[in-house]
């Protein structure tokens, strides 16, 4: 079983010869941590100065790591993917948008995404951020159980209505709802009100599927409470599980207010906590549904090795595992190859917008032990395979 993700041919069967060597051009660079520093310099500097380098992002980054720059633009990728049994999650990664237009315009591209991917096998989930729909500070101010100003109330309740109108429309197509999980301090905002959705719209199994950041050392608390919950008004529970994206945010946060991170104490109190949690959601799979976003490859042994355990089937709709496009492809398509459930989350938007996003994943790739060599690793197995 170890040796599953060791299969390159498979990994990147996809990948014509020029797109290997663009992979592993990118990864090099990504090793080099000065090197993103001055490039997400400089690339921040060319956009804000709106030069011309559209073009030469979308060439290169924009094209490794995302779909298009639309449903449509991403659709020739889906179809790919899914004919090696990987399924997509579009994801509209516009960012940092803080008005009421343009939380309404969120929403309905989030609908339109719902009707677009309805009756599309190879899309079974649709996915957003909590503060797509509403403004950050708002969430932080219900999270720190502070009282709401009257217009502060109703731009709440907007942003109710816009969950609530997302959440029915994927139960009406029978498509599963990703949500997101951000930081900490507007955290409890966003998952009472996930919580909320779920108790209307999970009756049957689950459609809305909040997120577990599992760097933080509550979390399995919290998903034994919400459990508890779940058993006693007959509801069930969607859950994404991942490591967690604002860990250098949390740790400045908590020491410039003077209280006790929610991050883990080490990389490996993190790992123990995800493997954890998601022993806990596999043994309780009556309620729990799983989406397990990991590029950690032991992680995904333990639960294929649990599976097995429990005599689970490899394509059990309620266990998925989960990878960035762009990114850990000897997981996602070995594991797809072997018959078990996979999905990519696939980045959309115009080019400047998504750069945000791009920008993160080349600091997180840079910032995670092993992520980036291990890439490099595996990609010069498959040039040198290629070669012979």
């Amino acid at each position: 079983m170890s040796a599953i993700f060791e299969d390159t041919a498979i990994a990147f069967s996809l990948k014509t010869d020029s797109e290997l060597e663009r992979a592993y051009f990118l990864f090099k660079m990504i090793a080099n941590e000065p090197l993103v520093r001055i490039g997400t310099a400089v690339t921040n500097f060319a956009l804000k100065a709106h030069l011309p380098v559209d073009g030469l992002i979308r060439a290169t980054v924009f094209d490794h790591f995302c779909g298009g720059v639309n449903e449509e633009d991403c659709m020739p990728l889906v179809d790919r993917m899914f004919e090696k049994g990987v399924c997509s999650v579009l994801d509209y990664s516009v960012e940092g948008k803080e008005e009421e237009e343009q939380f309404d315009l969120a929403m309905e591209k989030i609908l339109n995404i719902l009707n677009f991917v309805k009756e599309k096998d190879a899309i079974p989930f649709a996915v957003f951020k909590p503060t797509g729909f509403g403004r950050f500070a708002l969430y932080e101010k219900l999270s720190a159980g502070k009282i709401l100003s009257d217009e502060e109330q109703q731009e709440w309740s907007r942003v109710v209505e816009r969950f609530d109108a997302v959440c029915k429309r994927a139960y009406d197509l029978d498509v599963a709802l990703l949500i997101d999980g951000e930081e900490s301090w507007m955290q409890q905002a966003a998952d009472d009100l996930v919580e909320q959705m779920m108790r209307t719209y999970n009756k049957e199994k689950a459609i809305v599927f909040n997120t577990l950041q599992m760097y933080r050392w509550d979390r399995m608390d919290y998903l034994k409470k919400l459990h508890g919950i779940a058993k006693k008004e007959d509801f069930k529970i969607g859950m994404k599980v991942v490591r967690g994206a604002y860990m250098e945010k949390e740790n400045q946060r908590a020491e410039e207010y003077g209280y006790p991170s929610p991050i883990c104490a080490s990389k490996q109190a993190t790992d123990d906590n995800f493997d954890a949690v998601v022993s806990y959601m596999i043994e309780n799979l009556d309620i729990i549904s799983i989406f397990s976003g990991t590029h950690n490859e032991q992680s995904c042994l333990k639960l294929l090795a649990h599976m097995e355990q429990l005599d689970i089937k490899r394509n059990d709709r309620r266990i998925w595992f989960g990878q960035l496009y762009g990114m850990s492809d000897h997981i996602s398509y070995n594991l797809s190859a072997k018959g078990y459930n996979v999905a990519k989350y696939l980045p959309f938007g115009p080019v400047r917008d998504v750069m945000p996003y791009l920008i993160r994943r080349a600091e997180e790739n840079t910032s995670v032990a092993g992520q980036t060599s291990r890439e490099l690793d595996l990609l010069k197995k498959e040039r040198k395979r290629r070669k012979i």
